[in-house]
C-alpha cells in the first residue's frame, strides 16, 4: 500500500496516525501549521512538468504550469487546481493573512498574498513540507 492510499477519510484521523503517516516537519506544517524556513525546501528548484501534491494525503493541489519563481524562498504558484484548496483567515503573529489548507485532508500548506503575477495576481506561498512533487511521464 502506497503512502496516499486512501485507507479512508483523512480528516477522521487521529493525531497519533497522523504522526506515523509524516515526517516530523511534515506534521509540524500540516498538522501544527508551522512554517518550514526560507529557502530549505528542494521544491524550490522544481522545474520539471508534473503534478504538486499534498504530503498528508495525496491530494493533487497545484500544477507545475502554474509554478514560478517569486523570491520568497517558499515554492510560490499563481493558481491551485480548482476545488483542491480552502483558505480561512489567520490573525495569528499579529497580522491578518489569508490561510491555505487541503480541501481534502484540512492540513495547513502555507498563505496566499496579491502581490502575484498575472493572470490571477496571487502569490500561493506553500511549504515544501507540506507537497509531494509527482513528475508527468
Amino acid at each position: 500500500m502506497g503512502v496516499f492510499d486512501k485507507v479512508r477519510d483523512e480528516a477522521a484521523l487521529s493525531e497519533q496516525e497522523w504522526r506515523e503517516r509524516l515526517t516530523p516537519e511534515q506534521y509540524r506544517v500540516l498538522r501544527g501549521h508551522g512554517t518550514e524556513r526560507a529557502g530549505t525546501s528542494p521544491l524550490n528548484h522544481e522545474k520539471r512538468a508534473g503534478t504538486f501534491l499534498c504530503a498528508g494525503c495525496g491530494q493533487p493541489l497545484f500544477e507545475s504550469d502554474t509554478k514560478y519563481e517569486s523570491g520568497s524562498g517558499w515554492p510560490s504558484f499563481f493558481a491551485p487546481i480548482e476545488g483542491a484548496v480552502e483558505t480561512e483567515v489567520d490573525r495569528s503573529f499579529f497580522m491578518t493573512r489569508t490561510e491555505v489548507h487541503c480541501h481534502r485532508c484540512k492540513g495547513h500548506l502555507g498563505h496566499v498574498f496579491d502581490d502575484g503575477p498575472a493572470p490571477t495576481g496571487l502569490r500561493y506561498c506553500m511549504n515544501g513540507a507540506a507537497l509531494h512533487f509527482e513528475p508527468r511521464d
